[in-house]
């Protein structure tokens, strides 16, 4: 959301997630769901390994006049209140630690937590469970602890409500166990998907050749899902994904994590 920290006040005015915003630098005037959502089963929760903390989101700052103060070093940390989502309005956005805002992905936002952080959020009113990556800054809305993303709303069946009371934990992987097993991640954005073989032979070259990236399709009950990757990087996944969506509208980015 910003690269240097000594605008964190002016900029969070702007860039938080989950507060309502008129800001023009959002294509859409009022958060909604996604007009066409990928399949979700498969996403997994996301996986805590140990990271450094981002050079940018981990100062104390004001907005709307309240000051926060960004917590350090914490090994333990848990809090029971109520659960937000948000969704496209937001998607593809900057976040507060300067990544991409992925709806599909499992993270999500918290006021205190520094940033990234892992935590796991139960929702009281139905026991069940994820684990989301925490890498932006908010709810601002008096009685809500965190904001979740798009597809942890879903794994936590609090779309329809909008909201649900959970308990979030902290999650605290520790830097030697990271050394012993280091986790990446591959990002595949999936474009299109066809039941005509010659028509996935022709886009997968055509669309490889085009976005200068590798390119596959994948076969399931007689269709070819089309994708491009993989990718390394998500501030490179997430540029690629908005050339591609100028001619695939429902584009969206799938991540694999690879131990």
């Amino acid at each position: 959301m910003h690269s240097k920290y000594k605008f964190t006040t002016l900029l969070l005015t702007f860039f938080v997630a989950g507060c309502s915003s008129s800001d023009s630098r959002y294509d859409i005037k009022n958060d909604h769901t996604p007009d066409n959502v990928p399949p979700l089963a498969h996403i997994e929760d996301a996986t805590p390994h140990f990271e450094p903390y981002s050079r940018g989101g981990n100062k104390n700052y004001t907005v709307r006049g309240v000051n926060y103060k960004v917590y350090k070093d914490i090994d333990k940390f848990s809090e029971t209140g109520y659960a937000s989502w948000y969704g496209n309005k937001f998607h593809g956005h900057l976040t507060s630690n300067g990544e991409r805002y992925n709806m599909f992905a499992m993270s999500g936002a918290h006021k205190n937590l520094p940033l990234p952080s892992y935590v796991k959020v139960t929702n009281l009113e139905n026991n069940k469970q994820v684990i989301v990556r925490v890498n932006d800054r908010g709810p601002f809305h008096q009685g809500r602890i965190i904001d979740l993303s798009y597809a942890a709303a879903y794994k936590l069946d609090m779309l329809k409500a909008g909201t649900a009371k959970v308990k979030i934990e902290l999650i605290k992987p520790s830097a030697n166990t990271a050394k012993v097993k280091p986790i990446t991640t591959n990002y595949y954005i999936q474009y299109l998907v066809t039941s005509v073989y010659q028509k996935a032979q022709q886009l997968n070259a055509t669309n490889t050749k085009k976005f200068q990236t590798k390119g596959l399709f994948i076969e399931d009950n007689n269709h070819y899902k089309m994708r491009l990757g993989p990718i390394n990087n998500e501030t490179d996944v997430q540029a690629l994904l908005l050339k591609v969506k100028q001619q695939y509208p429902n584009a969206y980015v799938i991540s694999a994590k690879i131990k």
